[in-house]
């Protein structure tokens, strides 16, 4: 079983004139092979709510997830120490939205469904040994826009598998799936280096990157 987890940080806003939309976007992919190290990814998730962010002595209001935006530095870190001995890779794309084709910056679907290919383009198919890939995208789109990704996502990666090997395909809620939360946090690294120039959570689960990119450089 390979499990690949996808999820964005940033916004596809293309007003820089009357409003504050973000200079990136970025799509990043969180790949597991195994069911052991999808279990491993799942509690290490779980260890760092229970142990950081709802201690016995402070549970006023129950965190229900990992997010990259909310949680500090040192969480972070003690986060990716519960993980940094599971087998896992990261692939990720970002845009540099000023450079987006005016006549592209309406048509939101298809710019995001075209970074998503460009991360999942990365991911070595031809060499999976697995007899099922599971493709778990955080739910946040609409109906029409689920079934629109899922058809030419779904066409992308069944033309580069073996026809033996099961794809499945899945828009999870984050808060109900833990893997989807630890993309949350590896994207958000991501995204920041470029939109900050912030680097520090980076530079601490950097040797995971297997590919990272930046589309449309400035």
């Amino acid at each position: 079983m390979q499990y690949l987890y996808l999820d964005e940080s940033g916004d596809l806003g293309f007003d820089f004139v009357n409003k504050k939309p973000t200079k990136f976007f970025t799509v990043a992919i969180l790949a597991v092979n195994g069911v052991e190290n999808n279990r491993k990814l799942i509690k290490g998730v779980k260890v760092t709510l229970r142990r950081k962010l709802n201690p016995k002595k402070h549970r006023r209001r129950i965190v229900q997830e990992l997010k990259g935006k909310d949680t500090t530095l040192e969480i972070k870190q003690y986060f990716y120490k519960q993980i940094s001995k599971v087998k896992f890779e990261i692939y990720a794309m970002t845009l540099n939205k000023k450079r987006v084709y005016d006549r592209l910056t309406k048509e939101k679907s298809r710019v995001y469904n075209f970074i998503a290919r460009q991360v999942i383009d990365k991911i070595p198919f031809e060499k999976n040994k697995a007899n099922r890939v599971e493709l778990v995208i955080d739910k946040s789109k609409s109906k029409p826009e689920i079934e629109e990704f899922n058809s030419y996502i779904r066409s992308q990666i069944q033309g580069r598998l073996d026809p033996k090997v099961t794809l499945d395909m899945y828009h999870w809620d984050s808060q109900q799936n833990p893997p989807l939360q630890a993309a949350d946090m590896f994207c958000w690294g991501i995204f920041q280096k470029y939109q900050r120039r912030n680097t520090k959570w980076f530079e601490v689960f950097e040797k995971k990157i297997i590919f990272e990119g930046l589309y449309l450089k400035g």
